[in-house]
């Protein structure tokens, strides 16, 4: 398979004039991007920490639960606050304040004294995140041509991926040196704590990165600000084009104005269909139950036999699926359509999730009414776990970013991606919260649970998703 990067560099060729610069478009979509590494950072952080947690603060099922989901109360927040600010302050600065949130929360959750107080640090981490999650997918939309824009916005998966893989892999690192991640380590911290400082470091570079890159030309078109407009769409698309693109944009906002809660409220149930949409597409990659992998598979394959060091690991190895998964679907979204891979992607999904609900519910259970899988059984749940990754990674990981920068058309694109966001962390929270408790209930009802959200997945994008590869942002009906 050739080179995303260089597939891309390849349309870009064949259709940009003098003066375009391709390097800038993928360094600024890049730039942008990593705001999802920092999100798969901080939501995966907790997988390696939340046993020793539940050691430190002597939580019970209940209030560990509340604390490996406090992160996403506040994503919730700060997704739905973006919007506003990005009209009003441009795509950079959402930026910065995300990245100063989550160095705010890394410091303060690494010295918490308490879990209450490592709840409220999550919650100001969950904001940054919220924001970081809105603002990539709006940015890299609205600077990338349509051509590949899939390709582009499915960095955001991409970054969000590796930085889940970072974090997993830090995780391990830190317990594997410390001897365990309740053990003192460096300065007398324990092992768990450090994995939450760490991300200072990314979080440092994203917002030293951010003053690098432009400010979105539909911004400042819509800001009436054209001169700054015209040299950034000469460096991204060649002077040839930069004032038929303006003419463009200044069409599509001519009748508009900056967008408020109102201009999304429409005749289906006090909201428009298209926001409803970008909402379900939100709410199902979550309610597949992706991130019960991602937040609580160290402690699963360790409660069903496996040694906490080889749970750390199998999770790093998942997480490198998740990588290679995303890529393939990166080299792919631009050529067959986001809804034929939400297609398959719904397909496998309800094959691999349905495997594990009957390994899990037909499992005997040990003293603590735990299921203990034997070898083969063991092998079987380690198979379709990491192949649900990839139904995941190649299809409803990457796309429904993609869908939510292009289902909207551009007076309300901010302020409907924050609420489809919104959406998407509140399901992300429902689910982290209610798995504790069935899981207690039995892993194979939870996993029944989330073949049954594939199955309708399936069914919701047959009959709602429009494709929009190819469109350009201007052409998207209102």
């Amino acid at each position: 398979m050739s080179s995303p990067v260089l597939k891309i560099a390849v349309d870009m060729d064949e259709r940009t004039s003098e003066g375009a610069s391709l390097g800038l478009v993928i360094y600024a979509s890049t730039v942008a991007a990593c705001g999802g590494l920092l999100f798969g950072y901080d939501s995966a952080v907790i997988n390696g920490a939340v046993g020793a947690i539940g050691q430190e603060f002597h939580a019970n099922p209940a209030s560990l639960g509340l604390a490996v989901s406090a992160a996403l109360v506040g994503a919730a927040a700060g997704a739905l606050a973006t919007g506003r600010v990005a009209d009003r302050y441009g795509r950079l600065v959402p930026m910065r304040v995300a990245a100063v949130l989550l160095i705010v929360s890394a410091l303060g959750a690494g010295f918490a004294g308490s879990l209450l107080s490592l709840s409220l640090f999550r919650v100001v981490g969950g904001l940054g995140v919220g924001v970081a999650s809105v603002i990539a997918p709006t940015y890299i939309a609205e600077v990338v041509p349509a051509k590949i824009r899939g390709r582009l916005g499915s960095l955001q998966q991409l970054a969000i991926v590796v930085g889940i893989f970072l974090s997993l892999l830090i995780d391990y690192a830190i317990a594997s040196a410390a001897g365990g991640s309740t053990s003192a380590w460096l300065l007398g911290l324990e092992a768990w704590r450090w994995m939450f400082v760490v991300m200072v470091v990314p979080a440092l570079l994203y917002a030293l990165l951010s003053f690098t890159i432009p400010e979105s030309p539909r911004y400042l078109v819509a800001g009436s600000r054209i001169e700054e407009a015209r040299v950034i769409l000469a460096r991204l698309l060649g002077s040839e084009f930069v004032a038929a693109k303006i003419e463009q944009i200044r069409h599509s906002l001519s009748s508009e104005r900056v967008a408020t809660w109102r201009d999304l409220q429409g005749p289906a149930l006090g909201l428009l269909p298209v926001v409803w949409v970008g909402i379900a597409l939100s709410v199902f990659q979550q309610f597949v139950g992706i991130n019960v992998i991602f937040y609580y598979s160290t402690a699963l394959w360790h409660a069903v036999g496996f040694s906490e060091n080889d749970s750390l690991l199998i999770t790093v190895i998942t997480s490198v699926v998740n990588i290679v998964s995303t890529l393939v679907a990166i080299a792919l979204i631009d050529r067959i359509g986001r809804r034929a891979l939400l297609l398959f992607g719904s397909a496998g999904m309800a094959i691999t999730l349905g495997v594990l609900a009957v390994v899990f519910g037909n499992a005997p259970l040990d003293a603590q009414h735990q299921p203990f899988l034997d070898h083969g059984a063991g092998l079987v749940a380690l198979w379709a776990a990491n192949l649900f990754v990839v139904a995941f990674a190649v299809s409803w990981g990457p796309a429904v970013w993609v869908l939510l920068g292009e289902l909207f058309p551009n007076h309300i694109r901010a302020a409907a991606l924050s609420v489809a966001a919104a959406a998407q962390w509140v399901a992300n929270w429902a689910i982290t919260v209610t798995f504790p408790t069935l899981q207690h209930l039995g892993l194979g009802i939870a996993y029944g649970l989330y073949t049954g959200f594939a199955v309708l997945s399936l069914v919701f994008v047959l009959r709602f998703v429009r494709e929009t590869n190819g469109t350009e942002l201007e052409d998207v009906p209102a």
